[in-house]
């Protein structure tokens, strides 16, 4: 599945040529056989005796919802060190693996990791067979500071529409908003009874379903532990344990709070953020009419799409790019803030058709914050045109965030 954070490869001796992974370092038109621990079967053979498992499996092979059989990591380091060819084994599922107590110890150094996201804009307008589409550029034009100005077509009602359609394959291959939905639900409710339910012993799962409907409602605001525990009979320590579940099968993210030793006087409180918003969208009962209505939910769900797809971007560059949030004690914020190597760069995010000064009041506080480590700032925001406001600072249009500079442009005497 999409949602499958890991994708686990044996390291080839010596490391794959830059630029590949080591799972790329062979040719790709390789076949596969695939095999589901979700199969009762194949998952009782794997327990009753994982080296003949291995022993038996074909030369190469996709190996998913690992999580369900731990048991077979030290048998695969075994074959690994046996015969180290990248490659052999995928290796995926839809909780984070390396939380499992056994795999550091097993596959360390015998692995390479890859978090599948839901699909991006990006990827999306690639399917549908845009080339107007530039999967590195945002990112490159905002620390570059890069943004001349130019007319775009609103995304107006679409906007709400990529909102609560979200980034799940399986969701999107639905005919209608309705099924998208239900299939939304389904899998939440698959996922908490499966993958929950192995990884801890909870007394009452139907608490987690309702506690992720309340946690996307507040999407995109300060983790408030307090307000989360309120309609639920159990303590703030159950609470955080029950989030940290949700972020372990990737349906909740924790935005890390921006500092450093100049900001005495920022909060160090997380932004909670859903991991998809069609799936907060599901749970909520909301479609893209009822969003466009609800500005209340709107702009958080609005800032929750626009730090998914930086995420997803951000994870497709060879250099790192951490994501953080920025606030202090005035209460002047920067939706999502970026560091690449010694570069400061921020978003802000809104959902208005214009833009004023003053929406570049928290973008302005982070300037002077990190001095010259700023790179530059955008407010992204549902206009026409991207404008200049000085100082590296710009207003551009939010589909930008997915097109090319120059894609789906027109003169500006238009």
């Amino acid at each position: 599945m999409v949602c499958a954070p890991a994708t686990l490869s044996p390291l080839p001796e010596p490391l794959a040529p830059e630029g590949q992974t080591a799972a790329s370092a062979e040719p790709l038109n390789r076949e596969y056989q695939y095999l589901s621990f979700d199969d009762t079967s194949i998952r009782a053979a794997a327990d009753a005796d994982p080296m003949g498992f291995v022993a038996n499996l074909p030369e190469r092979v996709i190996l998913d919802e690992v999580q369900h059989v731990p048991e077979l990591f030290s048998a695969l380091k075994l074959e690994v060190d046996r015969r180290r060819v990248p490659g052999r084994f995928l290796l995926a599922g839809s909780t984070n693996v390396l939380l499992l107590p056994r795999l550091a110890d097993s596959l360390a150094g015998r692995m390479q990791i890859v978090r599948l996201h839901p699909l991006s804009q990006s990827e999306l307008e690639v399917g549908s067979g845009d080339d107007s589409v530039a999967r590195h550029d945002f990112l490159d034009a905002l620390f570059g500071g890069e943004f001349g100005m130019q007319r775009s077509d609103r995304l107006g009602a679409g906007l709400a529409e990529r909102i609560v359609a979200g980034g799940y394959p399986a969701a999107l291959s639905r005919p209608t908003a309705r099924r998208r939905a239900n299939w939304y639900r389904d899998y939440i409710d698959a996922l908490v009874q499966r993958d929950v339910r192995s990884l801890a012993r909870i007394g009452s799962l139907e608490a987690l379903p309702r506690l992720l409907a309340l946690a996307a409602s507040q999407s995109a605001r300060l983790l408030n532990v307090s307000n989360l525990a309120s309609p639920f009979q159990v303590s703030r320590p159950t609470i955080h344990d029950y989030l940290a579940l949700l972020e372990r099968i990737f349906l909740l993210e924790r935005l890390a709070p921006w500092h450093s030793n100049r900001g005495s006087r920022l909060i160090k409180t997380p932004k909670l953020h859903m991991g998809d918003t069609g799936v907060a969208c599901a749970l909520l009962g909301i479609d893209a009419a009822g969003l466009r209505r609800d500005g209340s939910m709107l702009g958080p769900l609005l800032e929750t799409f626009v730090f998914q797809e930086i995420r997803r971007q951000a994870s497709w560059l060879d250099e790192r790019v951490a994501l953080y949030h920025y606030r202090d004690k005035d209460k002047v914020e920067v939706d999502i803030v970026l560091e690449r190597g010694n570069a400061v760069a921020g978003v802000e995010v809104k959902a208005a058709a214009t833009v004023k000064g003053i929406d570049f009041k928290g973008l302005r506080k982070l300037a002077t914050t990190v001095g010259a480590r700023f790179a530059g700032g955008v407010v992204l925001y549902d206009g026409e045109l991207s404008l200049s406001f000085g100082d590296g600072l710009h207003a551009v249009p939010i589909r930008r965030l997915w097109e090319q500079a120059g894609g789906r442009t027109r003169p500006e005497s238009d």
